[in-house]
């Protein structure tokens, strides 16, 4: 398992701080800020691993962001603290999003980011909870991390306790049925403690999700299962925070983030080859600079 640096977990520690205490447009430039030195880091931690889901990693990160820097009671020095809040990656094939995200958190040295997808390195392609501290539990097949979510809220409830779980999806990921068995439960429980959020980039591996199998209308499919619903633009940080911080009382919430694959990288942007797709030195250099701007 690795082990947390203390020296960036107080660094995280501090900038929570100046987020709670800025107003709303200098803790947008911060948290937007922070997304882009994410995206740098992926961007250069897939290069030298040939290989990672690049795209999706790019529209999930200002969630991540916005969770770990602003929303998720964690404590990156006391990842098994029992109140913490639990946070599920279901769409586990964007590890290097919440690997760079753990990283910048002080869950584990940024230095290991270099050994990301290497053999028996502990950042495989998918997350691993016995392997790094942040991660609830093993995803990467489509389609558990709701479920599982849904059995961490359960457990929260019955323990009394303060902690919420949040999950992130993605949107093609919804095609598996397990999600729609799980969010019935969910409803049907009035798991208040449970946030789900779709990262609704309308794309997945080879085509559209509405060309693969049609989601829409899917806000009204959420609310016929019981939960609240929200949508919001995914890539505005200050609307991310509104909903986080108003969910449901007495019903489980769904967020439907509203993304673009490969945000922020012109040439990459809702562009369905760079689901997996590697770039090259080249490509890396241009993305970079194109988020420094």
């Amino acid at each position: 398992m690795l082990v947390a640096d203390p020296r960036t977990a107080a660094a995280w520690r501090r900038f929570r701080q100046e987020i709670a205490d800025a107003g709303p447009e200098r803790r947008r430039a911060m948290l937007r800020e922070r997304a882009n030195q994410s995206r740098t880091t992926d961007l250069h931690m897939i290069g030298r691993a040939g290989l990672g889901h690049v795209g999706g990693d790019l529209s999930v990160l200002d969630i991540l962001t916005t969770l770990f820097f602003a929303v998720l009671r964690v404590d990156p020095e006391k990842p098994d603290w029992p109140d913490r809040d639990r946070f599920v990656l279901s769409k586990g094939h964007t590890a290097g999003a919440l690997y760079t995200t753990l990283a910048a958190a002080g869950y584990f040295p940024e230095a290991e980011l270099d050994t990301f997808a290497a053999p028996l390195s502990p950042l495989n392609g998918h997350p691993n909870r016995v392997k790094v501290p942040g991660v609830e539990t093993n995803t990467g097949p489509l389609g558990h991390g709701l479920p599982v979510s849904v059995g961490m809220a359960v457990a929260g409830k019955l323990a009394r306790s303060s902690r919420h779980v949040y999950v992130v999806l993605g949107d093609g990921e919804l095609q598996e049925g397990s999600n729609w068995e799980a969010a019935m439960t969910a409803g049907h429980r009035r798991l208040a403690n449970l946030t789900a959020v779709v990262d609704r980039n309308r794309l997945q591996q080879g085509a559209r999700t509405e060309e693969t199998n049609s989601l829409d209308p899917l806000p009204d499919k959420w609310r016929a299962f019981g939960w609240d619903v929200r949508e919001v633009d995914g890539h505005d940080h200050l609307a991310l925070l509104d909903a986080f911080q108003h969910t449901g009382d007495e019903r489980p919430t769904c967020i439907i983030a509203h993304t673009i694959k490969g945000r922020g990288v012109s040439f990459m942007e809702d562009r369905v080859e760079w689901h997996h797709k590697v770039p090259s030195p080249e490509q890396i250099s241009a993305a970079v600079a194109e988020l420094a701007r």
